[in-house]
């Protein structure tokens, strides 16, 4: 095929694609395997039966089931949705915020397709417009998203050793740098991949850099508050007009109806509308039909609080216990290593200290034996202001400089059964310890 820049970019391999078709042939094969790798949420009993119930309701109003399945909704959105969202921000946080303040976009994945590229790549003044990631590492799925692959930013964090076997990263304020060309800055919160959490007050801080320079936070919310509310630590859910907070129904339990939810000014929303037109016409509506009714009650911040942050907390200390099990602490330890301190997601960042080896390597070792992981090094990506480098993405992002920590680091997700998440954490300690004996 003779094809473009741009086709040429989004056909190469890639760490998204490799990480959606390793859990596509895990949960589709007849073979067992151990997806421990994707971002798949788990299928809780109470939230499958809340489903259920609306799946019912709304069979139970024909005329209505009918506009869902058979109409096309506005490129902004279904407007009782919006509305839902909109009133329920309003009425628990005081935002001051309408419908026009709401889009909906097929899931958060193509939300931010969009809003990195609105905002990143060439410009009219001949500058290339740029993406600040003040906390590396960051989500997998932006690294290969913008048409312009010099696009990012990325900024190494500070790394604070909270005892033998537990750190945690903290924004390096001291080096993060916003360049002239930058045109927002964006987060995660929890941070994924990683379980981190940013601060109130860091949050407050990279809003006033933000302002000062001119250009929006972007905050990917996907785990966060006020829902799904994925998070193990205070935080509260924060919004203004510089901000773009993006939300999804995917971690709650519905990621195949791809469901996406913008919150930003009313031009912004404009923009993300205009942009959904484009490329998808309308939105799915199922999802935003199923869970209507729970925006208008606020039952969808109870079974957050109440359901959903709950059963991933209990996922978490499982995990974390069969950490400790299977890779033993202190003397005992069978290899040097430390997770980072689990503060929400569904994840576990494991870094292994002086492994003789990358965990690209052990990625490969551990698939022979049917558990997926992912390795760490596709979470880091992006050019450093002042260094020469190219960007890049998917390959690690060699525009930062050389630092071993990246592939040394897996994550692993915590979501699927606990004795296929224990027997997954006994194959790593095994195979790490291979590792460390063939050294």
């Amino acid at each position: 095929m003779k094809l473009s820049r741009l086709g040429s970019r989004f056909t190469t391999d890639t760490g998204i694609l490799q990480l959606m078709d390793d859990l596509g042939s895990a949960l589709s094969g007849d073979e067992r395997k151990y997806m421990l790798g994707g971002g798949n949420p788990a299928l809780i009993p109470e939230m499958a039966a809340v489903w259920r119930r609306e799946m019912r309701a709304l069979l139970d109003r024909p005329d209505e089931f009918d506009r869902v399945i058979g109409q096309y909704d506005t490129p902004q959105g279904r407007p009782r949705f919006l509305k839902a969202v909109s009133d329920m921000l309003n009425r628990e946080f005081g935002w001051g915020i309408s419908e026009r303040n709401v889009a909906v976009t097929n899931g958060s994945q193509t939300a931010f397709f969009m809003a990195l590229n609105l905002f990143s790549g060439p410009a009219d003044d001949g500058t290339t417009r740029k993406i600040v990631f003040p906390l590396m590492p960051e989500y997998i799925g932006y690294a290969d998203q913008p048409a312009d692959t010099r696009a990012f930013v990325g900024t190494r964090p500070k790394i604070e050793q909270i005892n033998e076997h537990t750190h945690k990263y903290h924004i390096d304020f001291d080096a993060l740098e916003i360049p002239d060309d930058a045109s927002a800055i964006c987060v995660s919160r929890p941070t994924n991949p990683s379980g981190n959490v940013l601060t109130n007050d860091e949050i407050a801080r990279l809003d006033e850099i933000a302002r000062r320079h001119q250009i929006p936070l972007v905050v990917d919310n996907a785990y966060g508050t006020p829902f799904p509310d994925v998070i193990f630590v205070d935080a509260d859910p924060t919004w203004n007009e510089n901000t773009i907070l993006t939300m999804s129904l995917s971690k709650i339990g519905l990621p195949s109806t791809r469901t996406g939810i913008v919150i930003a000014r009313e031009e912004i929303i404009r923009a993300l509308s205009a942009m959904n037109a484009i490329l998808s016409l309308a939105n799915g509506t199922v999802g935003q039909a199923l869970t209507e009714r729970l925006f208008e009650s606020g039952e969808i911040l109870r079974l957050s609080k109440n359901v959903v942050q709950p059963y991933y907390r209990r996922k978490a200390h499982a995990a974390r216990e069969s950490v400790r099990r299977h890779f033993g602490e202190g003397d005992g330890a069978r290899f040097p290593y430390s997770v980072h301190r689990c503060e929400g997601s569904l994840f576990l960042w494991i870094w292994f200290k002086d492994l003789p080896g990358t965990t690209m390597q052990l990625y490969d070792r551990l698939k022979t034996r049917d558990v997926v992981v992912v390795p760490g090094r596709y979470f880091f990506f992006g050019d450093n202001p002042g260094r020469d480098g190219d960007g890049g993405a998917s390959d690690g992002g060699t525009g930062l400089e050389p630092w071993e920590h990246r592939d040394r680091c897996i994550r692993v997700n915590y979501a699927m059964a606990e004795e296929d998440v224990d027997h997954g954490i006994s194959v790593i300690a095994d195979e790490v310890t291979n590792m460390w004996r063939n050294a």
